[in-house]
């Protein structure tokens, strides 16, 4: 039986095996993302981590099998506030634990967030999403705003494990306990992209108080995990980080929607503009720091 995926170009179906097992059959398109997905499932599946087993791999590496955590997403449950500690808790082991003694050289498409990724999140907005708006911009200051974005994301700690596409929709619920899918994106990065990513999900729409509750049982637990940290350093970096993800996600929901002319993506675009607004009203140094975003920010608004 196929699965619908939203976003990807990967084929997924769910099958049972000669031991009448369930299993999920993937089919990717890339063998580098393929082979990605497969290493990072068998490291963190073998420190104990909440990643789905991994059956059999085609020898092309096209295709593998993995376990069938169900249908269960956090996304239909985020009024459940257990869930997404349990979530946030566990990504920290993840990034944390699963960064060690791992091989970043199977990183799909780079092994690390490093100046040149940024640019390309940052031009995906551009031409992706903001182009094709069709309203007028002014490249020179937008291009400023990027180069201080940059600055600022290459200036943060980048030791651990970034899962890059954490969101609600990547988090299985079995037995009232998370299971992470979809990793093969990540790399070596800093830790408050996934937090960005998770707690400012434009369809999430998770309340202020609700995230600063959540953040702080994510920083509990990294210190646990015995990550070192200057926890105002961190808290001061992570509304650039929204910010960042907030533009890679538009023009991501810009490329799917205009481009591919996707229902859910072009549903979503009104949400994350909203999101992007609400980011600057929130944090007023970012009006300061990125003060032509900030200006798009408030021309975009037309588009709600």
């Amino acid at each position: 039986m196929a699965i619908q995926q939203q976003g990807s170009n990967r084929i997924y179906t769910r099958e049972t095996d000669e031991n009448g097992r369930s299993i999920i059959r993937v089919v990717g398109t890339n063998r580098d993302e393929n082979r990605a997905f497969i290493y990072m499932a068998r490291h963190f599946h073998a420190l104990g981590l909440p990643v789905p087993e991994l059956y059999d791999v085609s020898e092309d590496e096209m295709s593998y099998t993995q376990e069938d955590l169900g249908d269960t997403i956090l996304f239909d449950h985020l009024d459940n506030t257990l869930y997404i500690e349990r979530a946030l808790r566990a990504l920290a082991h993840v990034q944390v634990e699963g960064a060690r003694d791992f091989d970043w050289s199977v990183c799909f498409p780079v092994p690390a967030m490093d100046e040149r990724s940024i640019r390309w999140d940052l031009n995906y907005f551009k031409y992706c999403f903001l182009k094709g708006t069709k309203i007028e911009f002014s490249e020179p200051k937008l291009e400023d705003d990027f180069d201080r974005i940059v600055q600022v994301i290459m200036a943060q700690p980048a030791d651990s494990f970034l899962y890059r596409d954490f969101q609600s929709r990547n988090v299985m619920i079995k037995d009232d306990q998370p299971y992470f899918i979809d990793f093969q994106g990540g790399r070596r990065g800093p830790t408050q992209y996934d937090v960005a990513s998770f707690l400012w999900q434009a369809k999430a729409n998770f309340a202020p108080a609700l995230r600063e509750q959540m953040i702080e049982a994510y920083l509990e637990e990294l210190a646990v995990t015995g990550y070192g940290l200057r926890v105002t350093d961190w808290k001061a970096a992570l509304p650039h980080f929204v910010l960042f993800r907030t533009l890679q996600v538009l023009g991501a929901y810009g490329y799917r929607g205009y481009f591919e002319r996707k229902p859910h993506f072009l549903e979503s675009i009104p949400l994350a503009l909203k999101n992007m607004h609400e980011i600057f009203v929130n944090y007023p140094d970012l009006q300061t720091h990125y003060p032509y975003l900030y200006a798009l920010s408030n021309d975009l608004l037309f588009l709600l």
